[in-house]
């Protein structure tokens, strides 16, 4: 399996080192210094603070020294500093660190306990195909996927918060806003994690639905169930193993979602997550913030397509690694 692993690396770091490439020269289309510097672009000094901030973001030295530089950062995850106008001092690692556990604390709740419902809706529209509560549950999914997000997060908003806090008494719910601590997590994060929930529950309840309904057609399932099995114990408890490399791939996919958070739901709630930064420092131009961001993000999906590769050995024994 490790061999199989640093292999898998060792294939995907021209992937990687293309990715970063291209993204670095993207970047470097529209001189980033007279972005940065707008609307004084004009002024008597606007060359002598394009040179010096130049000198200082490492511009002024060819690309391929700059590109390496850069790898040399990545690697060691000490990134340069920002230049966006009110963090003129900060540095882009102090911002990942501090954006990271935000988003950690609306993600990985939100992403657990829709792949659980999701699961469970899935097998019991399953096991009543065709029946009324197979027909509710499906009616019940494509009805909230077709409600935009922002709709759920207006409503969440004021009817989960505002309306509740003012029933209540107290606020049992932030409207927005963020405080770190196990004990602020239920005020702060709660309501946006219920709103990831109805939000997603709907894709992945259809997904999973379809995934035990083709799987219900299998052999072995006919075999079981001619042996004498309970359709319920083979459904509930030998058709899930077998449904097993579906489910990974569908959560892997939204692995790399962890660390990069929801924009949404960051933004509308003004969470400081990895989400909410990178839209701020879109907005503002920040150019080391976008390159950082941009560099881990792609680090993030490669690895995650390794991890599920070897999940796939892991929870399935016909799957080998070669």
């Amino acid at each position: 399996m490790w061999s199989y692993i640093l292999r898998k690396l060792l294939y995907n770091i021209p992937v990687y080192l293309g990715i970063v490439l291209v993204v670095m020269a993207a970047l470097r289309i529209n001189d980033p210094v007279w972005v940065y510097l707008g609307k004084t672009k004009g002024a008597a000094d606007a060359q002598q603070r394009h040179d010096r901030m130049s000198h200082e973001m490492g511009l002024d030295r060819p690309f391929l020294v700059q590109f390496g530089t850069f790898l040399g950062e990545v690697a060691t995850l000490n990134f340069g500093q920002t230049y966006s106008w009110d963090r003129q001092t900060e540095k882009v690692g102090d911002m990942l660190k501090r954006a990271v556990v935000p988003t950690l604390a609306i993600t990985m709740p939100e992403v657990l306990l829709t792949t659980v419902i999701g699961i469970c809706i899935g097998l019991i529209a399953a096991y009543f195909r065709g029946r009324l509560a197979d027909r509710g549950l499906m009616f019940l999914a494509v009805l909230g996927m077709s409600i935009s997000y922002l709709v759920y997060v207006i409503f969440g908003q004021y009817f989960g918060a505002f309306v509740l806090n003012r029933h209540l008494g107290f606020e049992m719910f932030a409207i927005q806003g963020y405080e770190p601590g196990i004990r602020n997590w239920a005020h702060f994060c709660l309501l946006p994690v219920l709103i990831g929930v109805v939000v997603g529950v709907g894709f992945d309840a259809r997904y999973y639905r379809a995934v035990m309904v083709e799987e219900s057609t299998r052999d072995y399932i006919t075999t079981a169930v001619a042996k004498g099995a309970t359709r319920r114990k083979v459904m509930f408890a030998h058709m899930l193993k077998n449904a097993m490399i579906p489910i990974v791939t569908r959560f892997m996919i939204t692995l790399p979602f962890l660390i990069e958070g929801s924009i949404v739901l960051e933004s509308y709630f003004n969470i400081p997550g990895m989400g909410k930064t990178m839209v701020e420092a879109l907005n503002h131009k920040d150019f080391p913030v976008i390159q950082a961001f941009t560099a881990l993000f792609a680090a993030l999906f490669i690895l995650s397509n390794i991890l599920t590769d070897v999940l796939y050995a892991l929870v399935d024994p016909r799957v080998r690694l070669s």
